[in-house]
């Protein structure tokens, strides 16, 4: 159904090579570091492999522009960024992780020249990271009308206040810049006209992290998640994105193709979640019988299976759409597959979790850290009930736009005419009965 070129299926094979020889066997290695290390500080081995990657060819896979990175369509990334899915250690070590992706997509698109000679260019070498600022613990985040950080205009800068938590990537001591989104105008008419984005350097004055947040109880791992505050903090004016009120306009163009990334990613985690309970079943027994011998077993892979598949077309689908009619036309396929994704590769976690037993709940066998980042991402970018009240809306407009005289979706009542009418051929007095 979709098919992929020739340059695709050599660097798939090219992923799939070197995450066989170098970054399977440093996942261990990266999960020590991780914890010894915490937060606040850079794996080594993060950094090694970055090298390799580089040196490798495989760089900035993500970026569609053939000058910057390789110049691949959302579709034609899809299938490369599932294979980096299987490994949370695989992202960053390509450069092309969260929230860096996004960030450097949002600035090489809605910047001007002077950010992407400050920014962009060092965030696509891997010489700085970044981070994404807009949820809020004191308001509900999943309307980001709600935002209440203010963006105050004061002579040729901006004045920036505010309290922002799950800031990706702020305890990252590589991080140089924030993407940060605040209202310029609290008081304006349209509600998405309010906000704005604006880039705010790591280092300026009032800027502060707070502290890591922990995910299920882990830090760094697998988001380096945090709670920053902005006090008076004072950025140029120059540092707004496209102009004010135009933050919920980039926000859309931003997270379309995140969303793809995260749902791909997310597929990959699955595939490998599987195969290990694939081998888990055939390896173990219980009351005289291998786990690939029970029924529920059999029932859980087979559906996990189909869980997958599913998951993957439709995702390849929103990619294609996103490529062929842009992310707004997109919206619905990428909000089904924001629904889909994070839940499916959820679900055959936990299954997995139930196979392994009590050893699927330490952190020996992978299937924690896929567990949490699979929940994670039912939160991330939106969560599911927003995507799904969206999807809905979309739904009821649609039909709304059909003539269901065309397409036999009719809802009305039946009158009682027309309920004498259809069973009068059985009894003259059965319409009568059936009315009562």
């Amino acid at each position: 159904m979709f098919d992929f070129s020739p340059r695709v299926a050599d660097y798939k094979l090219r992923l799939e090579d070197f995450m066989a020889e170098h970054i399977y066997p440093s996942e261990e290695l990266y999960y020590q570091q991780s914890e010894k290390l915490g937060p606040w500080r850079v794996q080594p081995i993060v950094e090694e492999l970055k090298d390799r990657a580089r040196a490798a060819g495989l760089w900035n896979l993500w970026m569609p522009d053939p000058n910057l990175g390789a110049g691949l369509s959302n579709l034609d990334y899809a299938p490369l960024c599932e294979i980096m899915g299987r490994s949370n250690l695989a992202p960053e070590v390509f450069n092309c992780s969260a929230p860096d992706t996004g960030n450097m997509e949002t600035i090489w698109r809605y910047g001007t020249p002077e950010h992407h000679e400050r920014w962009l260019k060092p965030l696509l070498a891997g010489e700085m990271r970044s981070a994404f600022a807009m949820t809020e613990p004191e308001v509900a985040s999943s309307d980001a009308t709600n935002i209440r950080s203010e963006v105050i205009r004061d002579g040729d800068g901006y004045v920036i206040n505010g309290r922002k938590w799950y800031t990706t990537g702020a305890t990252d001591p590589r991080c140089g810049v924030i993407i940060f989104m605040g209202k310029t105008d609290p008081n304006g008419s349209d509600r998405h006209r309010q906000q704005s984005m604006i880039l705010v350097p790591r280092d300026t004055p009032g800027v502060r992290v707070v502290r890591p947040l922990p995910v299920f109880g882990t830090y760094g791992v697998p988001d380096r998640a945090a709670e920053v505050t902005f006090d008076d903090v004072r950025v140029p004016a120059s540092n707004v994105l496209l102009g004010e009120g135009r933050g919920f306009e980039i926000a859309q163009g931003r997270l379309g193709p995140g969303r793809m990334h995260h749902c791909m990613r997310l597929i990959g985690l699955a595939e490998r979640v599987l195969e290990r309970m694939c081998r888990r079943a055939e390896s173990r027994s219980a009351f005289d019988r291998t786990l690939a011998e029970q029924g529920v077993t059999l029932e859980r892979i087979a559906q996990a299976r189909v869980m997958i598949e599913q998951a993957r077309l439709l995702t390849f689908k929103a990619a294609h759409m996103m490529d062929a009619v842009g992310n707004k036309a997109a919206r619905a396929e990428i909000a089904m597959i924001k629904i889909v994704a994070p839940s499916m590769a959820c679900t055959i976690a936990d299954w997995a979790i139930q196979m392994f037993g009590g050893g699927g709940t330490n952190s020996d066998h992978f299937l924690t850290t896929a567990y949490a980042t699979a929940r994670l991402l039912r939160l991330a970018d939106g969560p599911d009930e927003v995507h799904r009240n969206q999807l809905a809306r979309m739904e009821l407009k649609r039909f709304r736009a059909q003539d269901p005289a065309r397409t036999g979706g009719s809802a009305e009542v039946l009158s009682r005419e027309k309920v004498a009418n259809r069973f009068a051929h059985l009894h003259p007095d059965s319409a009568d009965y059936l009315w009562r």
